[in-house]
């Protein structure tokens, strides 16, 4: 783990802080909102499937392809089909529906050509209307509304007749419905949907002195902007039934199929077309195949050519944006936005944990850590949405992510600059381990050092004066080149640190600077993999042809390692009597013919590991006693 300076902490929560201002700009506005429709459907995906749909308050009578098919509505005109709207709503309102509302604007009338044709269709709409039951729509422009043709709005009268208008996003897409809109003089009118539901209940839908709007006994969340989020289902959540269908059923008679279908239900009447009326909404990452989520027919079987699974619109008819008001009020599955505060500290504290986790791990490390975090939030999220809290998703995500990216250039341009510098200036002249370990001292190197046990290794190679005489100063230093590599590979494979080279000697250690209990036993096996090596190379073009003899000794024991040297330049090494007993048996090799001298220490430091060979009992320079 990285141990950051002050200067990193401070660069981190400026990084932090300028990352969730930036998410917040208006230029992200389309993806705070698009992050709705991608909630949905990762709860449709992740919890919604997995659980049966639950009946819904609201039913819609559809206008459909295949009414414009059947008779007698393929020979008529769109605007001629009232009549038979009238004995659907005779029956529905037979049947008890709860309340009915038309989202079918009948601008135009036969009523001037044929006098008494609409005259079934207004007593239908006076009975619904006199009950409290039945609700028209209208279209609001700011001059003049677009609504139902006079002998309609007569025969409901001005209260039933709602506003359908829909609220857009930047993006044009539908997320959420109006409440109320201005009906003049300083008063307010609820909106289609709004009504419809209130009147569901036999209540009514109005302002509360705080700005809000009630519903009943309960006060709408988020209401006080005027506006209530749409609470999609996946699929499809809403039951149509054609109206051709049901006109060939209500002329039949059949009142217990219209019972089944609408007693105690919302009931609107709707355009559902591939064509018209069509709203592309947050429900567009998981809308159903055409056809899908007919209701129970009672006379025409449906059309099998209509009921097509490889279809898949992202729009969805308009009534069944207001059907999914309805719902929402009905069931008070009304979402919600935490407070603006609350979306900006999520922000800031994605944000700081990000580079704060960049600051102290590794890079990939890091990433991983943080992918997790965000796989965690994507599911905190979607368990939100759940509970009826809409929570931000791309950008706490996107601050994270915005972060990390920029910290990893901090550090790679400014943190770590010092770091890779030190490792590329000195990882060819000392040992990587080395390096590293002053890398993460992260203080500079100092003289001193400690007692520690090691093995040392000193090697030489046998007759080197008078070979080198023998070669060229480019011959000689290549040769050295390829001998002093090989070697050196194997001394750090086994954990050894190469103190320094003496022309043809190497002078090793293992067991430091990093700790390391079999250092012994690895300075063994790298003399045995030194002896393989220079095997392998003898003889080779690598070495020129020529077949090299080393002499090698080692000896475990205390020594004074650390920074030796003065103060204006020094070096890791080891001293004390340890080191000088290994290169006096580097050096005994020649009166015993033998390539590797061990001294009894090293032999009991690894055990039975090894097979041996004792040659004597040797008493070097410097010694009172033999060894």
């Amino acid at each position: 783990m990285r141990r950051p300076k002050a200067r990193d902490f401070l660069a981190a929560l400026l990084i932090a802080g300028a990352a969730t201002a930036f998410v917040n700009l208006p230029l992200f506005a389309g993806w705070r909102a698009a992050s709705l429709d991608v909630l949905f459907w990762l709860r449709h995906q992740g919890i919604e499937r997995f659980q049966p749909v639950p009946p819904s308050p609201t039913v819609v009578i559809a206008l459909d392809e295949e009414t414009y098919r059947r008779k007698p509505f393929e020979d008529l005109p769109y605007a001629m089909w009232t009549p038979q709207l009238a004995g659907v709503l005779n029956a529905v309102q037979d049947a008890g529906a709860a309340a009915i509302g038309i989202d079918v604007i009948f601008s135009t009338t036969m009523e001037r050509f044929v006098p008494g044709y609409e005259r079934d269709y207004l007593v239908a709409l006076r009975r619904g209307a006199r009950a409290g039951k039945l609700v028209l729509a209208k279209v609001q422009h700011d001059r003049e509304p677009v609504a139902p043709f006079a002998g309609q709005r007569v025969a409901v009268g001005g209260r039933n007749i709602r506003a359908v208008n829909l609220i857009r996003d930047p993006d044009d897409v539908i997320r959420s419905v109006p409440l109320l809109f201005d009906a003049g003089g300083g008063q307010r009118e609820p909106a289609f949907a709004l009504d419809v539901a209130a009147r569901a209940i036999g209540r009514e839908a109005q302002a509360t002195a705080d700005g809000r709007v009630s519903f009943g006994d309960w006060t709408i969340p988020g209401s006080a902007d005027n506006a209530m989020i749409l609470n999609f289902r996946g699929g499809a959540d809403v039951p149509a039934y054609s109206f051709a269908d049901l006109h060939a059923c209500a002329e039949a008679g059949n009142a217990d199929y219209f019972r089944r279908a609408f007693a105690g239900k919302v009931v609107l009447v709707g355009v559902v077309l591939g064509v018209e009326d069509i709203k592309l909404t947050s429900k567009r990452l998981m809308t159903a195949a055409a056809g899908a989520g007919g209701g129970e027919r009672c006379v025409h079987p449906p059309m099998t050519d209509l009921l097509r699974d490889d279809v898949v619109r992202e729009t969805i008819p308009g009534v069944m944006v207001h059907a999914t008001a309805i719902n929402n009020l009905l069931e008070r599955r009304v979402l919600r936005h935490p407070p603006g505060a609350l979306v900006t500290g999520t922000e800031g504290a994605m944000a700081l944990l990000a580079v704060v986790v960049g600051s102290l791990l590794s890079p990939v490390w890091a990433a991983g850590l943080l992918a997790i975090v965000a796989l965690a939030w994507v599911v905190a999220a979607t368990t939100a949405l759940q509970a009826m809290l809409v929570l931000p998703l791309a950008t706490p995500l996107m601050a994270m992510a915005l972060s990390f990216v920029v910290l990893l250039g901090y550090r790679f341009g400014v943190a770590d600059r010092d770091k890779r510098l030190l490792r590329a200036s000195f990882g060819l002249y000392v040992a990587p381990a080395l390096v590293n370990r002053l890398i993460d001292a992260e203080t500079p190197p100092v003289l001193g050092g400690e007692t520690r046990e090691i093995t040392v290794f000193f090697s030489d190679i046998e007759g080197f004066t008078t070979l080198s005489q023998s070669l060229s100063p480019e011959a000689t230093v290549a040769l050295m080149n390829e001998y002093l590599t090989a070697m050196t590979e194997c001394i750090e494979r086994h954990g050894g640190m190469v103190d320094k080279f003496i022309g043809d000697a190497i002078v090793a250690m293992f067991g430091a600077p990093l700790a390391d209990p079999d250092h012994a036993g690895n300075a063994v096996r790298a003399v045995l993999d030194c002896a393989a090596r220079l095997t392998q190379l003898n003889g080779t073009p690598a070495f020129g042809g020529l077949v090299l003899r080393q002499r090698i000794g080692i000896n475990t024991g205390p020594a004074l390692v650390g920074n030796v040297g003065s103060r204006g330049r020094f070096n890791y090494t080891a001293m004390g009597d340890a080191v000088n007993l290994a290169s006096r048996l580097e050096g005994a090799n020649k009166f015993y013919g033998s390539s590797c001298m061990v001294s009894e220490s090293t032999v009991a430091a690894t055990g039975n590991i090894f097979a041996w060979r004792e040659l004597d009992t040797v008493q070097v320079l410097g010694r009172s006693q033999g060894v």
